[in-house]
């Protein structure tokens, strides 16, 4: 299994992104918020806007929360919200990006690069690792009994670049900027959604080789996602399923 944040990954553990669901919606309605204050309520004219919106519903926020996170964004704010990328390395070389919101950097550094440390990690400089990556817009959705050959058609038809299968999990890859009209061309051909995001995709990935390390580089994720102010967490590992399966 190579790559962390989609396709069979996501669907392992979508009973656990269920059960913190309240803790999806904040970091949903942190990143609508930001975009608000960025470039305004209207979702037209705000593209930064729209995309968050469209993940919230992904995330299966329901409407009320989305207005209170649009509302809250227009108001009198109590500081900015930054966009932020930290870089680094887990066990077995594991390269990694986190993707952060937040209205104080000097709180966030410090926590990231303390959860690094604890974690076995190495927090790096920017640019460190960004270069194995590429940002692209990623959608998991459930098969719903397509084969390859059926969901590659989709992925034609829809302007996707690439599709993955493994198992009842798809992952269609298009271009950061066709995020939108991918997602609707997705939605249109029928299929249900397990996530849908613009993120970091590995260009390659690093074989773990031993289930310790394998287990320390999910706790490390696990630690960083567990932060208020981490959106994200991106890897390039390549880790066995039978590990995967049972340390998750």
């Amino acid at each position: 299994m190579a790559g962390h944040s989609h396709s069979a990954n996501i669907a392992r553990r979508k009973n656990a992104v269920d059960s913190q669901r309240a803790k999806i919606f904040s970091k949903r309605a942190k990143a609508i918020i930001s975009a608000v204050r960025q470039g305004g309520a209207d979702a037209a004219q705000n593209l930064k806007l729209r995309y968050a919106i469209e993940k919230a519903k992904a995330a299966n926020m329901p409407k009320d929360n989305i207005e209170r996170a649009i509302k809250a964004g227009a108001g009198e704010g109590k500081g900015d919200i930054e966009e932020l990328v930290y870089e680094g390395y887990g066990p077995g070389g594991v390269a990694l990006m986190v993707t952060c919101l937040t209205d104080n950097r000097n709180r966030t550094a410090p926590d990231i690069k303390h959860t690094f440390d604890k974690r076995g990690g190495n927090m790096g400089a920017q640019g460190s690792v960004a270069f194995l990556f590429d940002f692209r817009s990623v959608f998991v959705v459930e098969t719903g009994g397509r084969d390859e050959e059926a969901l590659m058609e989709v992925a034609l038809e829809s302007g996707a670049e690439d599709v993955e299968v493994d198992g009842d999990a798809a992952t269609f890859f298009a271009p950061a900027t066709d995020f939108l009209p991918v997602k609707e061309a997705l939605e249109s051909a029928g299929l249900a959604f397990l996530s849908a995001e613009t993120g970091y995709v590995p260009q390659t990935s690093v074989k773990v080789e031993s289930k310790e390390d394998a287990a320390k580089v999910l706790k490390l994720i696990e630690a960083l996602e567990e932060n208020e102010d981490v959106q994200n967490v991106y890897a390039n590992y390549d880790i066995e399923d039978a590990w995967l399966e049972e340390l998750s």
